[in-house]
C-alpha cells in the first residue's frame, strides 16, 4: 500500500513538472487547485475527488499532447521503435495492435522510460472479458454473454499472434512476449485510452485516466423528460412524436473531455456541479453492463443504459420496420418503445395491420385485449428465460454474499445460505484455483464475482419486466370489466 502510496506521489510530481493542470490561474503546471486523487470504496475506487466546489461545465484539468501516449509520440522518442513498427512486414497490424506493442515495448524499458511514473501507476492486472477463465466465462450462464467473452478471448489470442514477429523484432523481454502479458496491454488500451481525432488507436492519458465512470442518462432532469414525453404520447396523441424525436437527436455530450486543437491539450469539463470532497466522474459514451465488463472490467449496479434482448420469432422480426437492436427491455423493466409496438402489430391478424399501422408507430394502444395478450406473452418470455437457467434471482444474491465472505481458501466454506446448485459453484471455484497461486485465485475471484454479479443484474431486469407486466395486465383486465358493467 505504500509502495502503491509512493507511486501515486511520483506520478502526481512528475505531472506537474511537465504541465498538466487542474488550474487556469495557477500558469501552466499546477495540480491540486481544482482535483484531488481519493478512495471511494463503493463507488470505484482510487479516483478523483474536487478540490473545492466545481460548477458545471467548468475546466477541471488539461493534458498537453506532448504528455498523451500514443503510437506518434512512442515511435517520435525511440529510432529503433520506429524503424521496427515502419517495417513493410508489420503494415498488417492494425493501430491498437502497435499501440499495444509500443506500449511493452516502453514497459521493458524500465526506470529509463520517460513515462516511467505513468506506467508504474498502471493497474497490474485486469477483468474484462477477455481475461475471463473458462470457469468464469460458464459463471456468466447467459448463451449471449458466453459467447461475448470466447470471441474476446479469441480475438486477443489473434492479435497476440499476429504481432509476435515484431514484439520479437523488437527483442522484447522473454515476459513481454507472454499471451498473459499482451492481455494487460490490450487491456489497458481498451479500458483506458481516450479518442483522439489523428489515430485509432487512441491515446494513454496520465491523470485524465484517473476519472471513474458515470453513465450518461444519469441526471433526473433527462430522464425524466423524456418519460413524461413518452407518457403523454403512449397516451393522450401522436403530437408528442416531434418532441421524441428532438430529444433522442439532443446534441448534449454523451463525453466530457476531448482534445482541443486550439490549445493543444485534451480538455476535462464538469458534466455537473460538485460540492468539495464528492467523486468527479466522467462519462465515456452509453455502453450496457456488459460492454462495460467487455471493455473497461467493471459494472454498475444501477446502469441507465443496460437492457436484456429477449429472444423474438422470425414472424416478429418481419412484421416490423423496426431495427433489431432498438427491440429490447429496459434496466428499469420496461419493454422498449420499439418492442412494444412491434409485439401489438404482430399479435393484431395479418390483413388488419395496414389499417392500424400509424397507430402502432405512433405508440398507441390498439385494444385492451391486444395490449394483455403482448404483456402475458412478454411476462411468459421472461419467465421461460429465468426458468432455463441453472441458478434463481435469489440464489445469485444469496452466492454474492457467500463470495465476499471468501478471505482464505484453505478456510471451510459456508454454505449454509445458499441452494445446493451455489454450494456447487463455490466447490468448483475452489477446485478450479488450487493450482493458482494466491494473486491470481483472488483474480480469479474477482472476476467470477462480476460475472454472478452481471447475471444477477441480467435476472433483475427480468424479474422487473414480468412484475411491471403483471401490474399492466392486472390493471387492464380491471379497466375492461369496469367498462363492460
Amino acid at each position: 500500500m505504500e509502495q502503491g502510496q509512493g507511486y501515486l506521489e511520483r506520478l502526481l510530481k512528475w505531472a506537474a513538472e511537465i504541465g498538466i493542470s487542474d488550474s487556469t490561474c495557477c500558469g501552466d503546471s499546477c495540480l491540486g487547485h481544482s482535483l484531488d486523487v481519493s478512495y471511494f470504496p463503493s463507488a470505484g475506487g482510487r479516483g478523483l475527488g474536487a478540490a473545492r466546489d466545481l460548477r458545471e461545465g467548468e475546466l477541471l484539468l488539461k493534458v498537453p499532447k506532448s504528455v498523451l501516449m500514443t503510437k506518434e509520440s512512442l515511435l517520435l522518442k525511440d529510432e529503433k521503435l520506429s524503424l521496427s513498427v515502419n517495417d513493410y512486414a508489420h503494415h498488417s497490424l492494425s493501430p491498437t495492435q502497435i499501440l499495444a506493442v509500443c506500449l511493452l515495448y516502453e514497459m521493458g524499458k524500465g526506470k529509463i522510460s520517460w513515462w516511467h511514473p505513468y506506467l508504474m501507476n498502471l493497474p497490474r492486472s485486469y477483468d474484462i472479458l477477455a481475461t475471463f477463465g473458462e470457469f468464469e466465462k460458464q459463471a456468466l450462464q447467459v448463451d449471449d454473454a458466453i459467447w461475448a467473452a470466447e470471441k474476446a478471448t479469441l480475438k486477443a489470442e489473434y492479435e497476440w499472434k499476429e504481432a509476435n514477429a515484431l514484439m520479437k523484432q523488437l527483442k522484447l523481454k522473454p515476459q513481454l512476449l507472454t499471451f498473459k502479458a499482451w492481455l494487460w496491454a490490450s487491456a489497458t488500451i481498451s479500458s483506458r485510452t481516450l479518442h483522439i481525432p489523428w489515430d485509432a488507436a487512441g491515446c494513454l492519458c496520465p491523470v485524465g485516466d484517473l476519472f471513474n465512470y458515470s453513465a450518461p442518462g444519469e441526471e433526473p432532469s433527462r430522464c425524466e423528460s423524456m418519460e413524461h414525453t413518452m407518457h403523454d404520447l403512449v397516451n393522450e396523441d401522436t403530437s408528442g412524436m416531434a418532441d421524441v424525436e428532438q430529444l433522442v437527436s439532443d446534441s448534449r455530450r454523451l463525453t466530457d473531455g476531448w482534445f482541443e486543437k486550439d490549445v493543444d491539450a485534451y480538455c476535462f469539463y464538469a458534466k455537473k456541479s460538485y460540492k468539495k470532497g464528492e467523486q468527479v466522474l466522467l462519462s465515456y459514451g452509453t455502453y450496457t453492463n456488459l460492454e462495460l465488463l467487455e471493455h473497461y472490467g467493471f459494472l454498475l449496479n444501477e446502469n441507465p443504459n443496460d437492457k436484456v434482448y429477449i429472444p423474438l420469432e422470425p414472424e416478429i422480426y418481419s412484421s416490423c420496420t423496426w431495427p433489431k437492436e432498438s427491440l429490447f427491455i429496459h434496466q428499469n423493466g420496461k419493454p422498449s418503445f420499439a418492442l412494444l409496438s412491434t409485439l401489438r402489430l404482430w399479435a393484431t391478424p395479418q390483413n388488419q395491420r395496414r389499417s392500424v399501422g400509424h397507430l402502432v408507430y405512433s405508440g398507441l394502444q390498439l385494444s385492451i385485449q391486444n395490449e394483455m395478450f403482448i404483456l402475458r406473452w412478454i411476462s411468459k418470455k421472461c419467465t421461460t428465460i429465468l426458468k432455463n437457467l441453472s441458478t434463481s434471482f435469489e440464489d445469485d444474491s444469496l452466492l454474492l454474499s457467500a463470495i465476499d465472505k471468501i478471505q482464505n481458501l484453505d478456510a471451510p466454506l459456508e454454505l449454509n445460505n445458499v441452494s445446493s446448485t451455489c454450494g456447487d459453484e463455490i466447490c468448483a471455484f475452489k477446485a478450479n484455483v488450487l493450482q493458482k497461486g494466491e494473486r491470481s485465485s483472488m483474480e480469479s475471484k474477482e472476476r467470477w464475482r462480476l460475472a454472478v454479479e452481471w447475471r444477477l443484474s441480467y435476472k433483475k431486469i427480468l424479474v422487473d419486466c414480468i412484475s411491471y407486466c403483471d401490474e399492466i395486465v392486472s390493471s387492464l383486465f380491471h379497466q375492461n370489466n369496469s367498462s363492460q358493467k
